[in-house]
């Protein structure tokens, strides 16, 4: 289940870059400077850059041991453990003339 956990991680990881969001991965660590970093990315000026906007954070640890919820579809029936049902997804694309 670790590893369905680690895929999720990356796919919410790679969906965020494909809409242009900031996107950092790496190792969390502070420096002797008292400063944050995501692998060697700088956290603190990426914060302090965005100062007074309304934002999300998402943090991940690949290293995150818990099960993954494994759901029912509640149109056809599929156990699936993406955000919604890939063959209900894939059907609905295929339907409205995208793929």
């Amino acid at each position: 289940m670790k590893s369905l956990r680690r895929a999720a991680l990356r796919k919410l990881v790679a969906t965020a870059y494909e809409m242009d969001f900031d996107t950092m991965s790496g190792v969390l660590s502070v420096d002797e400077n008292g400063r944050w970093k995501i692998g060697n990315q700088d956290l603190t000026n990426w914060l302090n850059a965005h100062i007074g906007e309304e934002m999300s954070l998402v943090l991940g640890a690949d290293s995150d041991e818990r099960a993954v919820v494994i759901r029912t579809c509640r149109t056809c029936g599929r156990d699936y453990t993406d955000m919604e049902c890939p063959h209900c997804r894939a059907n609905r694309i295929r339907l409205r003339g995208r793929a």
